[in-house]
């Protein structure tokens, strides 16, 4: 019989449409192969519910709570009358510890995956029991950064979030068995931060399923006859999406359709914000919201694009659109933790100058090949499987070297 392992996730792994899903969906169906696989995990979308019932394949047994966004943010003010990060009380719940305390006591689990930061706080801390922390990202960071964007009360509130999440982050590596970054730079940020630790501190990368994201499917065309297609994709009711939209079409999009007003930029992504939901219908931009499969929007679109200004880790929506063979155009922030050559397998862009020329390089077909060296690029470098055993040799207490990046822009 495999050996039991309790996987908490802070949002249901399934199904994979959205950044954090993607990678917690293929961490369960990697943990599955090896291990009876116990999940305690949240829903934060109606719409999830439907999807319990899939989570029996991978799993041995589910337990999943429904979480009200709008309640869990009132219940997370209560961090302000203490010293602990809001995102703590966002995800606490009595039902969910009870939970974990019995099915470690019932199943004798001595193997813990924790996804995400602020699931450590259930992390069972006893002798024999062994915890890894995915954290991801380094969320403090993400938190202090949006900080430095706003003015006010909102700027007070997130630093405080990231000065109290940075110390839960620290504290949680330092218990941690291991901790897990996306990449080699999201885990150097996370060694600066606690350098006793920084030997079990490790970056695995995400990967792309490239059977799934494959250009070579027939998928239906969404657009109309004649379109020019500029696709962005992602989920738009988070913020660094959002704030990518809002600039690129504030100041990239006006001047485009002033040299080619055939084009037209689709946001294709779930829960699209008001301010986002406002741009549909102006000047060739379509607003799609929630669709059920993302991939005819990136096989037929000319280009897509990621103008991210805020961003940790590595980008799903990039790797999924170079699977898919198509000509990408990033930002440096986007660009962070892929290993892609420039002009070769991918565009840079890093003011509006350069996002003109960029696009207009592809839009002029000056480069046929791009598209298919993304994907040769993905299929060389972003395997899940490949970059998921890694976990294997940390969950089990294995030897893993560590890796030291030569350079890294902090």
């Amino acid at each position: 019989m495999k050996p039991a392992l309790l996987y908490l996730v802070h949002r249901i792994p399934f199904p994979p449409n959205k950044g954090d899903k993607v990678r917690s969906h293929n961490l369960l169906r990697h943990l599955a192969r090896n291990y009876r696989v116990f999940l305690g995990t949240f829903i934060d979308d109606d719409d999830d519910w439907q999807h319990v019932g899939a989570l029996q394949a991978w799993c041995e047994e589910v337990e999943v709570i429904g979480l009200s966004p709008r309640l869990a943010r009132l219940r997370s003010l209560a961090g302000l009358f203490g010293s602990e990060a809001l995102s703590l009380p966002y995800y606490r719940s009595a039902r969910l510890q009870a939970w974990v305390s019995r099915v470690m006591a019932e199943h004798d689990i001595r193997r813990v995956v924790v996804f995400s930061s602020s699931m450590a706080q259930y992390a069972p801390q006893a002798d024999g029991v062994r915890c890894v922390v995915d954290f991801v990202d380094v969320d403090s960071a993400k938190w202090s950064r949006y900080a430095d964007d706003h003015r006010g009360a909102l700027a007070w509130l997130y630093r405080r979030e990231g000065r109290r999440l940075a110390e839960f982050e620290a504290a949680t590596a330092r218990r941690a068995d291991a901790s897990v970054l996306v990449s080699d730079a999201e885990a150097e940020l996370l060694r600066a931060l606690v350098p006793d630790a920084r030997t079990r501190i490790h970056g695995v990368s995400n990967g792309v399923d490239a059977e799934f994201f494959s250009p070579v499917q027939q998928l239906p065309d969404p657009y109309q006859p004649g379109t020019c297609a500029v696709v962005f994709t992602g989920a738009m009711d988070y913020w660094p999406n959002i704030d990518a939209v809002q600039w690129f079409v504030g100041e990239v999009w006006p001047r485009l359709r002033a040299q080619r007003d055939d084009l037209s930029f689709y946001i294709v992504g779930m829960n699209p914000a008001m301010s986002v939901k406002a741009l549909d219908g102006r000047d060739g931009i379509v607003v799609t919201g929630r669709v059920p499969d993302v991939r005819p929007y990136l096989a037929h679109a000319v280009v897509a694009v990621a103008p991210l200004r805020l961003a940790r880790g590595i980008q799903n929506k990039v790797l999924e659109a170079m699977a898919m063979a198509r000509p990408v155009v990033v930002s440096p922030q986007a660009a962070i933790g892929i290993d892609a050559r420039e002009g070769d397998e991918w565009l840079l862009a890093s003011d509006v100058p350069a996002w003109l020329r960029q696009i207009g390089r592809v839009l002029d077909g000056h480069l046929p090949g791009l598209g298919p060296r993304a994907r040769a690029r993905v299929l060389a470098a972003y395997s899940w499987e490949a970059n998921l055993a890694r976990f294997d040799a940390l969950i089990e207490g294995e030897t893993v070297a560590f890796r030291q990046p030569a350079e890294v822009a902090l």
